[in-house]
């Protein structure tokens, strides 16, 4: 089992910026993939960002269009966390926001809520207009 635990998050005015972060504990060996979700109240679950966490994906890069240019995602395995740096914050953003972890997304796959076996409480990011 893996456990993942986020913080970061919070009140921002629109321009603002939040960082987020999300710790993997347990059998951490085993995560390929980390991602972010968000949902909005009312709205499905939806992709922000995902990273590969190991193997030969490592270090590679997805988003979701509606952030691309404004959040990156990074990561530090001997820390086991992974970021979210969210800039140039709209009202849009406001959700609630998920880390994951998949064993074995890879590409598209990890674009989807069902790529991934593990998820965090949520921490809410609310952006004000």
């Amino acid at each position: 089992q893996v456990q993942l635990v986020e913080s970061g998050g919070g009140l921002v005015q629109a321009g603002g910026s939040l960082r987020l972060s999300c710790v993997a504990s347990g059998r951490t060996v085993k995560i390929y993939t980390m991602g972010w979700f968000r949902q909005a109240p009312g709205k499905e679950r939806e992709f922000v960002a995902a990273i590969g966490w190991s193997g030969g994906t490592t270090g590679t890069t997805y988003y979701a269009d509606s952030v691309k240019g404004r959040f990156t995602i990074s990561g530090d395995n001997a820390k086991n966390t992974v970021y979210l740096q969210m800039n140039s914050l709209k009202p849009e953003d406001t959700a609630v926001y998920y880390c994951a972890a998949s064993n074995y997304c890879t590409g598209y796959a990890c674009t989807k809520t069902g790529g991934y076996d593990y998820w965090g409480q949520g921490t809410q990011v609310t952006v004000s207009s």
